[in-house]
């Protein structure tokens, strides 16, 4: 497949990454020619200098023959006329567009078919604000991934000095798990390497676990390895921006009594003021202790950092912690700030760039698939897929297929009922089929999820 990626941030070079990678022909296009030229001695792709929204660039990047346009620029403007321009080619390839405006969103007439005419709007920031609402619901989670119309939950946390299952094997603790309420642990990170976990695998401190769970049971589960479930009445935001703007407001939906955003612009405390009901708007720096202070911060039960600074976000974070914040959640989008934040005593992560990430691999994956999602450092996915008659997997015992090193097949869902699957289980045609794999076994997992080379035969 050929891609064309518009905007050379850290979502383009992620996209175009994992697509050269798995040998696909793409090319960067970027105003930036320094951060291009480091991409180019990292990646295997062809870069362009220049705008996406310049017929001309668009040209040189031989448009006509790309299967996929990426625009993931800052500007919503570029982004929307390079999608734009792809729709007046003749044989037109797939349109995907960052759209940040809090105001627009994927249901908007604006993108359909009669209009813009692009396939996929991606809102990065309305994205981590939904992850954010499910850390808030699941307290004790460092993470919750929603697949099978949310009656399946992937649910991520560290393991704490007083858990129980420290020392104990998987199949020890399974032994002792409540009967009827079965789950699934998917994956381990242990230091910065993913583990797909076998029978014997031993439970350490520090553990970062991926447990497949059925909705409903996941907070009897998380309470089972000591996550204690704690309300959400008084939250921080520290930031003002478009994050801080749409996850107020999705607060103020919620159950939350008592919503402040500290923001250090005057005139943006202004503008959220009079477009939010009950959020109290202080004009303010997120860092100040004394501002923390006089607000109360020792009574917050969530202190959420969004600004653009990621750095800063960790700091006010820790100085949140420190001053009495109950959790504290930050806003970061490089991978290689992922592993620290536990050890820094963060309580979790909102990631815009890995919804981002995740959203559009759910159009690059071969097969019926429903979403892919990157897991921990992202040398792990999450893929939900609908399973066809016509591939390798179906009608046969989980134990008796050939899966590639690094996969666990972590729940099926068949008419509306919810598997938590054991070797003997078998995937019939139609299932929806929940797996995480190794990044590196992704091509191999696309063969066996898509038709049989004899089907035609």
């Amino acid at each position: 497949m050929r891609a064309i990626v518009v905007g050379a941030g850290e979502v383009g070079y992620n996209i175009a990454d994992i697509l050269s990678k798995e040998g696909n022909d793409i090319v960067i296009i970027d105003t930036n020619d320094a951060r291009l030229k480091d991409i180019a001695e990292n990646l295997d792709v062809q870069t362009i200098t220049g705008s996406g929204s310049s017929p001309q660039v668009l040209k040189e990047a031989k448009l006509s023959q790309a299967e996929m346009l990426v625009a993931v620029t800052d500007s919503d403007e570029t982004n929307i006329v390079a999608c734009l321009l792809a729709s007046a080619q003749s044989t037109s390839p797939f349109k995907i567009a960052r759209i940040r405006n809090p105001d627009l969103n994927h249901e908007s007439i604006l993108f359909d078919k009669a209009h813009l005419n692009i396939d996929l709007c991606i809102n990065p920031e309305r994205e981590a604000v939904k992850d954010v609402i499910n850390l808030m619901e699941y307290s004790g989670a460092s993470e919750v991934i929603d697949f099978a119309e949310g009656n399946v939950k992937l649910v991520s946390f560290y393991v704490d000095a007083e858990c129980g299952a420290i020392g104990k094997n998987l199949q020890e603790i399974m032994e002792n798990y409540p009967a009827g309420e079965d789950i699934l642990v998917a994956s381990i990170t242990r230091g910065d390497e993913p583990i797909i976990p076998s029978g014997k695998t031993v439970i350490k401190e520090k553990d970062h676990l991926f447990v497949f769970a059925k909705s409903d049971h996941v907070r009897n589960m998380l309470a089972f390895f000591g996550k204690k479930e704690e309300l959400a009445e008084r939250v921080f935001i520290v930031g003002g921006g478009n994050t801080a703007f749409m996850l107020a407001e999705a607060l103020e939906k919620k159950w939350v009594d008592t919503i402040k955003i500290i923001e250090k612009r005057q005139d943006r405390c202004d503008l959220l003021a009079s477009r939010l009901d009950r959020t109290i708007c202080l004009h303010g720096d997120g860092t100040d202790q004394d501002l923390l202070k006089e607000e109360n911060i020792q009574d917050a039960d969530y202190f959420i950092a969004v600004t653009d600074d990621e750095e800063e976000n960790i700091l006010s974070a820790l100085l949140a912690k420190q001053l009495g914040a109950k959790k504290a959640i930050s806003l970061v989008n490089k991978s290689g700030y992922t592993h620290l934040i536990p050890l820094l005593g963060i309580d979790g992560i909102m990631n815009p760039r890995r919804a981002s990430v995740g959203k559009i691999l759910h159009f690059i994956r071969k097969g019926k698939v429903i979403s892919a999602t990157p897991l921990g450092d992202e040398k792990a996915e999450a893929v939900e897929f609908i399973a066809l008659e016509t591939s390798d997997i179906t009608n046969r015992p989980l134990k008796d297929i050939d899966f590639p090193k690094g996969t666990i097949i972590g729940a099926i869902t068949r008419a509306g009922e919810v598997i938590i699957p054991g070797g003997d289980s078998v995937i019939l045609p139609e299932d929806h089929v929940i797996l995480v794999t190794l990044r590196s076994s992704i091509q191999k997992i696309e063969k066996i999820l898509t038709v049989k080379l004899d089907y035609f035969g």
